[in-house]
């Protein structure tokens, strides 16, 4: 399946076959696309989702893979067409048609062009272009029965490529739309058009942005922190923990395994509460918010505003995305930048979501920690993250080679999301932490009652005692989250909970933790889409700043809070 970006091609990918899907990472490049089983009548059949893609001369690397998926000389090529952009999509469709594939074509997102008045005649440009055509609405499902029908006929008889055409051309996409368009009725020039094109322009673009992100974060926090006190805490606090803790004591004996499982950093007591009470609920409120700003088409609305502020940072407003997603986890964000047009872009990005900005976890164990305690330490992380993120970004335009690059995107229609969209979406992403985050955060816990029970710990925290006690004025079992930070970023922040801190020493815990080394996981992500090098010097560079800034404010904090 290969098409523009935006078209709804992995709706479809994932109705075909059912979400039976998994992820493959392209021969000698480090960009993923997905597959999945699509079983036909007559066999089963290996379905992949190429990176969207607008022509055939790519401009970043997950473009890239997509050519050369092609160059596989697959069985068959499903080129998915946008009915609102049809003109650009076509013009892929041709340059698909001369590099004699067999070839078939269905027109997406038919509903949002008849809202336009339009409607797109798929039998004449499958007469035209000797191409199969078939017309669905991806979000309903309609017109995919068709389309899975016509695949098994195509893929179970000898299926000639279409006859190979001259060059294509602009000049000839643009009679093609022009012939295959059909009056649907009067266009409607509807309140969503409006807003839509309102939120692009500055004026009322640019307050609405505020307002939105700020009510975003509010709904994260404010929704989490009801998941956590009401349903979380209770149902883990009080029903499950405890009956972990008494079946535990009665059948061990007191000793290093009893006290591994349920002691001071117990597996089973920590290892639950951390993960599942005071981030988990942050995660699903996280994502649910970015889901919504990604399926309204808000996003990409977003970048558009923020195209000059990030260009004083060498970017463009594609790399919103990337850096939003920071917020939620910094693997996908740094994946995500494969789609970011130069290596500047690219690193300047990874500076950025390495250094200062918070994951989703790391966020909820801020305000864990401090919503509590100090509202005021809070807002100060906050604002501390946001100026080391700008100001990361403008050194990194300054310091690192290359030209800025040109920004091109694609603004998608505003919508309304649907709820069994954002639904599956939202689950599948919880899903990642639950599989991934969750066995990491109890694996550190479980390393840290080792270190606690065995006094291994007592010895750690003296032989970082100047650091700890003298610089960063904190107490001795401070070097807990130093230790376990290494593991998954927010338990460099949760042990502070169960220490007796005044709000400077808290506000002074969480900046070490926000410029605290990435958890293992991003360093290593970062070796393999870059360099072993760069990896090696984001663990020295972010441990160093983070211990350096954090004994500064230490000293500044009694004077501030």
């Amino acid at each position: 399946m290969i098409g523009p970006p935006n078209v709804g091609k992995s709706v479809i990918f994932n109705r075909l076959t059912r979400m039976n899907v998994g992820v493959a990472n392209y021969p000698g490049s480090t960009v993923e696309f997905s597959e999945g089983a699509l079983r036909l009548a007559d066999s089963p059949v290996k379905l992949i989702d190429a990176p969207g893609i607008y022509t055939l001369q790519p401009a970043s690397e997950a473009e890239s893979v997509a050519v050369a998926l092609l160059e596989d000389a697959p069985d068959l090529v499903l080129c998915v067409l946008d009915a609102t952009n049809l003109e650009s999509s076509l013009y892929l469709l041709l340059q698909l048609m001369g590099l004699g594939l067999p070839l078939m074509a269905c027109i997406n997102r038919t509903d949002l062009a008849e809202e336009r008045g339009l409607a797109v005649d798929h039998e004449y440009l499958a007469r035209q272009l000797g191409v199969p055509t078939v017309a669905t609405r991806a979000v309903t499902g309609q017109g995919l029965e068709e389309l899975r029908s016509r695949l098994n006929g195509a893929l179970s008889s000898e299926f000639s490529p279409p006859a190979v055409r001259p060059a294509p051309s602009w000049a000839e996409a643009e009679r093609l739309t022009q012939q295959a368009r059909r009056s649907a009725g009067r266009s409607e020039d509807t309140l969503r058009d409006r807003l839509g094109d309102a939120l692009i322009r500055p004026w009322p673009g640019l307050p609405a942005a505020v307002l939105i992100v700020v009510l975003v974060f509010g709904f994260v926090i404010g929704v989490g922190m009801g998941l956590r006190r009401w349903v979380l805490l209770p149902f883990f606090g009080e029903l499950i923990i405890p009956q972990l803790v008494n079946l535990v004591q009665a059948l061990l004996e007191p000793g290093l395994g009893r006290e591994v499982l349920v002691g001071e950093y117990g597996l089973l007591t920590k290892g639950i509460e951390w993960p599942f009470t005071l981030v988990f609920p942050y995660v699903l409120s996280f994502y649910a918010a970015l889901s919504v700003l990604e399926d309204s088409g808000y996003m990409a609305r977003l970048g558009a505003l923020l195209d000059g502020l990030l260009k004083r940072m060498g970017l463009s407003g594609t790399a919103v995305m990337p850096i939003f997603l920071g917020y939620g986890c910094g693997i996908p964000a740094l994946m995500a930048t494969r789609a970011l047009s130069s290596h500047k872009q690219r690193l300047t990005v990874c500076a950025m979501v390495c250094l200062s900005v918070p994951c989703i976890s790391q966020t909820g164990a801020f305000v864990s920690l401090l919503a509590e305690r100090s509202v005021g330490a809070l807002a100060g992380v906050a604002m501390v993250s946001i100026l080391a993120m700008l100001t990361t970004g403008v050194l990194a335009s300054r310091l690192l080679p290359g030209r800025p690059s040109t920004t091109l995107m694609e603004i998608p229609e505003l919508l309304l999301p649907r709820a069994d969209v954002l639904g599956k979406k939202v689950w599948a992403r919880a899903r990642h932490y639950l599989a991934d985050g969750v066995p990491a955060v109890m694996a550190g816990v479980a390393f840290a009652a080792l270190l606690y029970e065995t006094g291994a710990m007592e010895a750690v925290g003296r032989a970082l005692s100047p650091v700890i006690t003298r610089w960063l004025l904190l107490p001795e079992e401070a070097a807990v989250p130093l230790l376990l930070g290494v593991f998954r970023r927010e338990l460099a922040v949760l042990p502070l909970m169960d220490m007796a801190l005044s709000p400077s020493q808290l506000f002074t815990g969480a900046i070490v933790a926000l410029f605290y080394v990435p958890c293992i996981a991003m360093v290593a992500l970062v070796a393999r889409e870059f360099h072993i090098r760069l990896a090696i010097v984001v663990l020295v560079f972010t441990t160093v700043f983070a211990l350096f800034v954090g004994g500064l404010f230490a000293r500044l904090g009694p004077l501030v809070l």
